[in-house]
């Protein structure tokens, strides 16, 4: 678990926001990106398929695709797959 100082701003599925926090459970497993979601202040986990870096003109990253969460079908696979190890 690593505090990210300073924070990264994210697109997530549920909007733009900060990470302040990264979970890393090992080379087996997502990063694991904790949000402060900006416009509701609400707090979320996301995996790190499913957050994009914000828009940085500065960088060149002048329109990052919109993240979204996988669909179940996507999930059960994963989780499918994970079984079948």
């Amino acid at each position: 678990m690593l505090q990210l100082d300073p924070p990264l701003p994210l697109n997530t599925p549920k909007g733009e926001g900060m990470a302040h926090v990264l979970i890393d459970y090992g080379p087996e497993s997502d990063l694991y990106w904790t949000v402060f979601i900006t416009k509701t202040g609400e707090i979320w986990t996301f995996a790190n398929r499913e957050v994009r870096a914000s828009k940085n003109i500065t960088l060149g990253r002048t329109d990052p695709s919109a993240p979204s969460r996988p669909n179940e079908s996507t999930r059960q696979a994963a989780v499918s797959l994970a079984g079948n190890k």
